[in-house]
């Protein structure tokens, strides 16, 4: 069995060229756009906007700047799925299409998805879109087809700068440590791993070195299960039953009531009818 694999995207190395972006289409085969022409998104260089069913990387351009533009920085962040240990999608998919390869990778298997949609509603990081051809769910398979045959992932392959590392996770945990340990020498004191480990839904298989919070690279800083909704979920279908029940018996009793007021009302009608 394989040890699970995955990626450590170093976010301070990525100079945003959006070689992993083009390689990721063109492996996969995925179109240039998702209806009409790319048009800028006003977002910096920002023109894929997002993940979703024909974007399976994104590379992400935040731009920090004084207003005279005078000092700043630019945070630049290849995004992918995660792969969660604990996935949100494979837990709610109803028809088994997403599936747990020997890999530790998240596949979705697009012949059987029926396009119910609940696995981008589960999935905390909103890496999941519908492929408007085949109108299936669809994100990252970590290149699944070229695991198989011993080959490293597209984009990790066409990244210039190694910023999108690829291996057994394992290694790579050792990998991204030294890293931080060594840009805190440096005097980045900010450097700091995002879902390195077991914390977070068990482990993210695809992990990132941030320099800034999770919420300026469009991250949660707490992703959860969609079970975390479950107790209470009960708890208030529960009283929702309870207090339908009981409305109910007051309706019965009070329409009991009534039935037995007309009758008594309509005796007495034909009380009077009979004396006249």
């Amino acid at each position: 069995m394989p040890e699970p694999m995955g990626f450590f995207t170093d976010t301070t190395v990525c100079i945003g060229c959006k070689a992993c972006e083009v390689a990721c289409k063109e492996w996969n085969q995925l179109p240039a756009h998702n209806g009409g022409a790319h048009t800028l998104s006003g977002d910096s260089y920002d023109n894929t906007r997002q993940l979703d069913g024909t974007h399976w990387r994104h590379v992400q351009f935040v731009e920090q700047f004084t207003p005279d533009r005078s000092e700043g920085r630019w945070l630049l962040m290849s995004d992918v799925c995660k792969h969660c240990v604990r996935a949100g999608c494979l837990e709610v998919c109803p028809t088994g299409a997403i599936i747990r390869t020997e890999f530790d990778s998240v596949v979705i298997q697009s012949d059987a998805c029926n396009g119910c949609r609940d696995c981008l509603a589960a999935c905390p990081f909103g890496v999941i879109g519908m492929n408007p051809v085949s109108n299936t769910a669809q994100k990252c398979t970590l290149c699944y087809d070229r695991l198989q045959a011993g080959m490293e992932p597209a984009c990790s392959k066409a990244c210039p700068t190694d910023s999108i590392k690829f291996g057994p996770v394992r290694e790579l945990r050792e990998v991204a440590a030294a890293r931080v340990e060594q840009l805190h020498g440096a005097g980045e004191k900010r450097a700091y791993l995002y879902g390195a480990d077991d914390t977070m839904l068990g482990g993210l298989n695809a992990f990132f070195l941030l320099v800034d919070r999770p919420e300026v690279y469009r991250l949660p800083p707490d992703p959860q299960m969609p079970t975390r909704n479950l107790g209470m979920s009960a708890l208030w279908s529960t009283l929702g039953a309870v207090v339908l029940g009981i409305a109910g018996i007051f309706s019965f009793r009070s329409r009991g009531a009534r039935t037995a007021a007309l009758a008594e009302a309509e005796e007495e009608e034909r009380d009077v009818r009979r004396s006249a």
